[in-house]
């Protein structure tokens, strides 16, 4: 059995402890899967979306930025390394863009028919890359979100951990123009993550993604369990 075949395995099997906890709890909610880049988190998010389903509860995968038509031209504007001029107010406003997009086309009707919607980045990004690292204000990001999503704001983020020497030595392909910026910014980038869920910590679920797999998807269903069971 592959890795991503065992944790999905894992999910179903022990996180919720059978399918009806998740048929229960996963409707309707809203949970955000994100982290500094090279964090794994795109391997537990296809885990995740792959137990949700298979226990037959509707699930709506989105990615940030992009996800619709509209926010995938977006996409390639933000992470084009040769946008080198791209300033950091312009780069958060493009994100809210691509974001009010993908919230009013895909998110809130998923959400209003009563399916798990499960996003990989969301606002914790903005906060954490144009905020904490790029220096820009938290309030005036909060205000500009809370525009782009109605107000509606994730039921649950998760937070996959990493120090940028681990997540540079898992990131073997071409970075984009976010992932080329110094170990600084990155440093920043992580400590913004951490700080958003001291800030909020019924909000947000740290889960280290430097320890081995099946330790971080036992983390992971741990917290899943605890938090999403325990509210109606």
């Amino acid at each position: 059995m592959t890795l991503s075949a065992t944790m999905t395995a894992r999910l179903a099997s022990v996180a919720m402890r059978d399918s009806s906890a998740w048929t229960t709890h996963l409707p309707g909610k809203f949970v955000v899967f994100d982290g500094p880049d090279g964090s794994g988190k795109s391997t537990q998010f296809r885990a995740v979306a792959d137990a949700a389903r298979g226990a037959g509860v509707e699930t709506i995968e989105v990615r940030e930025p992009g996800g619709t038509k509209i926010g995938e031209k977006i996409r390639d504007v933000l992470l084009d390394p040769a946008n080198t001029e791209m300033v950091t107010r312009c780069e958060m406003l493009l994100y809210m863009a691509s974001r009010a997009q993908l919230f009013e086309e895909r998110i809130q009707p998923a959400l209003a028919r009563g399916a798990f919607v499960l996003a990989d980045r969301f606002i914790s990004s903005t906060l954490a890359y144009q905020g904490s690292a790029g220096g820009l204000a938290r309030t005036d990001i909060l205000a500009i979100g809370d525009i782009a999503i109605g107000g509606r704001w994730p039921d649950l983020v998760v937070v996959f951990d990493v120090d940028w020497a681990t997540a540079q030595r898992r990131m073997s392909r071409a970075l984009d123009r976010m992932e080329q910026k110094d170990a600084d910014y990155h440093r920043r980038v992580r400590e913004g993550y951490l700080e958003q869920a001291r800030e909020q910590p019924d909000k947000y679920l740290v889960v280290d993604s430097t320890a081995e797999p099946e330790t971080v998807i036992a983390n992971l269903t741990r917290g899943l369990h605890d938090r999403l069971c325990s509210r109606r």
